[in-house]
């Protein structure tokens, strides 16, 4: 389980932070909304890693390291 371990260390590159956030995400071309994708971010790369994400057209997801998602719903179009 994501943060069951007192260390969890950041998903971007080069960042040695502790973890605060799960980016939860998929690839909607191969994968259904129950295939969630995570990556972790610490405050300073939460919207980074999400932005750099729903740029490619990803559906994006945040939520608390404590609080996993079931499903990535497709991105609304705005």
């Amino acid at each position: 389980m994501i943060g069951a371990d007192a260390a969890v260390q950041c998903s971007a590159a080069g960042c040695s932070s502790t973890a605060a956030w799960r980016v939860n995400w998929r690839n909607p071309r191969i994968h259904p909304a129950d295939r969630v994708k995570v990556w972790l971010a610490c405050d300073a790369h939460r919207a980074t890693l999400a932005d750099y994400l729903g740029t490619r057209g990803f559906p994006v997801l945040v939520s608390a390291l404590d609080s996993p998602v079931e499903t990535v719903p497709d991105a609304q179009a705005s």
